[in-house]
């Protein structure tokens, strides 16, 4: 079946592509160990002469030596007959791993398995399922993938509405922050009266805003802005870094230049100071092409913008000095101009995010929903099965990012995806994000309704759905009603606003929009976290920020009024109306960001003490113990004990603990704090620290 991609405009503000009626084929088997590897069957929307190839563990070592002898660390072959065979066949020219080396976690690649994905390359003139099929037949390849294209299909005359900058001033609706805007910004603190309904025409079917439906933002900033020490990757179009109101909260690589060629730190990807460029394999991130929505950079901007900066709008944790101490955005760009994406550059870049640092996936895109109208979509997948046996390399470098993103001696072990739910008016939110491992958010109004675009439930029983607001001008026919946030000035519609210079500020609408508020959220927990320097397992944290909600049953007692596609068709849309009681038990609570910060004050949830991380170095290297960031403001370290000093050295440097390896070898140490609470570790001492796989 021919396969659809829909990225919405203003009116449905997701990326959202579709692999519906995919199935897995199994060949014939030739006897023995051949002939049982899976072919993910979607030749209508496959990348010619491009195929992933997983491999079987066994022949890792040539596959390993044959990377080691290309001097360009990239091969034309594997070094493994049968299958060098098949390459010559197809003409290939290229042979590389799917994520390249990175040594600083290439112990963990290892123990996951994807060290064992290929990307080949061959003459885009052969039949892709034929070369598919014969990979397929040799005994040392486990799975065979076609690599996706990932298409957007939107009109990109269709700009987000500007907003006309004003001068610094208080906002009138919240006393903490001077960013002008923070005044439109309903979904942080709604107070009823974001919309005017007066009209004797509209005023008994246009919806009102109602106070409190809001993420609650100015309760929970009295207790937590945000922490630098959280990262969220922002995986979308290129986030604008020089925005004047993201610069401050930019995650930033100290090692590398922007767009730089040489890979100073080693992690397999040069220039990426703010993150990477998967469509151009560049570290310069893009956002300024007449085809750019401006999409990641609005994303960006409800998670992190700059606030008490005096310009434009807030962020849900983006800090309260207007220097830059809010969460840090990481910029994963799949998407840049007119160039499509694929599969490949969505699979580096989740690894990427959990290889440096990141510990939210924030994921305004995903396929649509299996149950959408087929009038209008091509549907997606209709089952957690479905998606995981068709999506292999998607959710086997997703696990990895889940596992493996955070740190075990950190705020949180292991990381966050969150989903947005998708936009085709279905009872079934679209995959990835219905998948029960993940976070899979709706959209509601300024009233606390369901957006009448937002998909709602999921296959595990809506256990990993959730609310958040993300605009609503069908049932409001109000531009006030969306979403505000950050944008580059020459993304935004043409209006009788000058832009003053390249930032702007705009208004979109969607679970794309909805999607950050919940990443915001959860940032600003983490934050909160780590100011008071307690550890979660991301299993847990996730349930717990599932768990902080208001219940939205009672606004779906009744049928709610819309304008479908009123953001395009304005007056002429059409009047239609939504039974509200079918989405009951559905869609999951509205986030409560004070809720979320109340639990953390407590023990629940798995909630621990952060303690003295155990120590890997090298004979003759140093690793420093940061104590500050584990003992809380006002406590410092007082004293320190080493058991074998001859296999290591410590130095108490202000409340910093310096560790040097002497001899190979294992010690106890400890240190004593201020309090006179002692805390035990140990001192791992190697040849040389590696930090991973060499």
């Amino acid at each position: 079946m021919r396969k659809r991609y829909i990225f919405s405009t203003l009116l449905s503000a997701s990326l959202l592509f579709s692999c519906n009626d995919s199935e897995i084929i199994v060949p014939e088997s030739n006897g023995g160990d051949n002939g049982n590897a899976a072919v993910i069957n979607v030749p209508q929307d496959v990348v010619n002469g491009e195929l992933f190839v997983k491999f079987k563990p066994e022949v890792e070592d040539i596959l390993d030596n044959a990377g080691a002898l290309s001097r360009s660390g990239n091969a034309s072959r594997s070094s493994i007959p049968s299958v060098d065979e098949v390459l010559d066949i197809a003409g290939a020219y290229k042979f590389e791993r799917v994520f390249p080396v990175d040594k600083r976690n290439e112990a963990r690649t290892r123990e996951s398995g994807l060290h064992l994905w290929y990307l080949v390359k061959f003459d885009e003139k052969m039949d892709v399922q034929k070369v598919a099929q014969d990979m397929s037949k040799l005994a040392e390849v486990a799975a065979v993938q076609y690599n996706h294209e990932i298409k957007r299909a939107y009109s990109t005359a269709k700009k987000a509405k500007a907003v006309e900058p004003v001068v610094m001033s208080r906002n009138g609706v919240s006393t903490r922050f001077d960013d002008p805007h923070l005044r439109l910004q309903w979904s942080y603190i709604n107070d009823g009266t974001i919309l005017d309904v007066t009209d004797p025409e509209n005023e008994e079917q246009v919806t009102a805003a109602v106070a409190a439906m809001d993420v609650n933002c100015e309760e929970a900033w009295t207790k937590c802005t945000g922490d630098p020490s959280i990262i969220v990757a922002v995986m979308d179009e290129g986030v604008m870094y020089d925005h004047e109101d993201l610069a401050a909260n930019m995650w930033t690589n100290p090692n590398e230049t922007l767009g730089g060629k040489e890979d100073n730190d080693g992690n397999g990807y040069a220039g990426d100071r703010h993150g990477y460029n998967f469509v151009t394999d560049c570290g310069l991130i893009t956002y300024s092409d007449i085809n750019d929505m401006g999409h990641g950079t609005h994303v960006a901007g409800t998670i992190a913008a700059v606030n008490n900066n005096g310009k434009g709008v807030c962020g849900i944790a983006g800090g309260s000095t207007g220097e830059g101490d809010g969460v840090k955005i990481m910029s994963l760009q799949i998407f840049a101009g007119n160039a499509g994406s694929t599969f490949l550059m969505e699979a580096k870049a989740i690894k990427y995010a959990a290889d440096n640092g990141a510990v939210i996936l924030q994921c305004s895109w995903g396929y649509n929903s299996g149950r959408a109208n087929m009038n209008s979509y091509v549907p997606g997948y209709t089952s957690d099965e479905q998606w995981a046996k068709t999506c292999i390399l998607e959710k086997e470098v997703m696990e990895y990012f889940m596992r493996y993103a955070g740190d075990p001696n950190g705020t949180i072990e292991g990381g966050l995806i969150i989903f947005a739910a998708g936009n085709e008016y279905a009872p079934m939110a679209a995959y990835p994000g219905a998948y029960k491992d993940f976070i899979c958010v709706a959209s509601v109004g300024p009233d606390g309704t369901p957006a009448p675009y937002s998909n709602y439930s999921t296959p595990s029983g809506s256990k990993n759905m959730i609310t958040a607001p993300g605009g609503d001008g069908e049932g409001t026919k109000n531009e006030k009603a969306l979403i505000l946030s950050t944008m580059p000035s020459f993304a935004l519609s043409d209006s009788d606003i000058e832009p003053v210079g390249k930032s702007g500020y705009g208004y979109m609408e969607g679970t794309s929009m909805a999607c950050p508020h919940i990443s915001g959220v959860a940032a600003l927990g983490l934050s909160y976290a780590a100011q008071q320097r307690k550890h979660y397992r991301a299993e847990d944290f996730k349930e717990m920020l599932l768990n902080s909600v208001e219940s939205l049953d009672d606004k779906l007692n009744k049928t709610k009024s819309y304008w479908y596609g009123w953001a395009s068709f304005g007056e002429s849309a059409i009047h239609m109306t939504m039974n509200l009681p079918s989405y009951k038990g559905k869609i999951g609570g509205l986030i409560d960001a004070k809720i979320l910060l109340d639990k953390i004050d407590g023990n629940e949830y798995g909630a621990q003490p952060m303690k003295v991380p155990n120590v890997y170095v090298g004979v003759g290297e140093n690793y420093t113990i940061n104590l500050s960031r584990i003992y809380i403001d006002g406590v410092t370290a007082s004293s320190y004990e080493v058991v074998d000093s001859n296999i290591a050295a410590v130095v108490l440097e202000g409340n910093s603990l310096k560790v040097t390896g002497t001899a190979v070898g294992t010690t106890k140490a400890s240190v004593t704090d201020s309090n006179g609470n002692t805390q035990e570790f140990v001192i791992t001492v190697r040849k040389s620290s590696g930090n991973g796989w060499m």
